[in-house]
């Protein structure tokens, strides 16, 4: 016997709308701009302390998918 399991989605309810920054007549989300501020702050910080691109660069990598989906699903408070 099969069965079949709903998955349980969550819904990310947002006061208003996600707040953007015009790049090129494109609209960026500005949690995704954050999060390669973030990164390239990481990359040049490691890569200065330990002058070692492998390492910087996976630091960095690292760092901008956590600061991304933070961002994303935790929005600040207006």
């Amino acid at each position: 016997m099969t069965t079949h399991d709903a998955w349980v989605r969550r819904e990310v309810r947002r006061s208003g709308p996600a707040r953007t920054v015009d790049i090129a007549g494109t609209p960026w989300p500005l949690y995704k701009l954050e999060a390669l501020a973030v990164a390239l702050l990481v990359f040049v910080t490691i890569l200065v302390v330990t002058q070692t691109l492998q390492a910087a660069v996976l630091t960095a990598a690292a760092v901008a998918v956590v600061v991304w989906w933070a961002r994303r699903f935790f929005p600040p408070r207006p």
